[in-house]
């Protein structure tokens, strides 16, 4: 089964909760860490360890480099996972 956008989305809304500690955070196309007050360095790399797990893909720093936002995740993760 093909990973779809909103199948991502809920599937990250449980990491970012995860990671965040925040059962409301929902993620959404155009959050970047500006948005989530806890989203320092320490929890970034929490949330990539996470992000690889729970779709069991690998992503290269200089591919992380270039993220803006979480919709531009949700793309790489598609183009990963595929």
């Amino acid at each position: 089964m093909a990973l779809t956008d909103d199948i991502i989305y809920q599937r990250l809304a449980t990491v970012f909760q995860d990671v965040f500690d925040d059962d409301a955070l929902t993620p959404h196309a155009a959050m970047s860490a500006k948005d989530v007050p806890e989203w320092d360095s320490m929890s970034h790399i929490r949330l990539v360890v996470a992000v690889e797990e729970e779709f069991a893909i690998k992503l290269s720093t200089a591919e992380l480099a270039k993220l803006e936002n979480v919709g531009q995740m949700v793309v790489l993760i598609r183009a990963k996972a595929a």
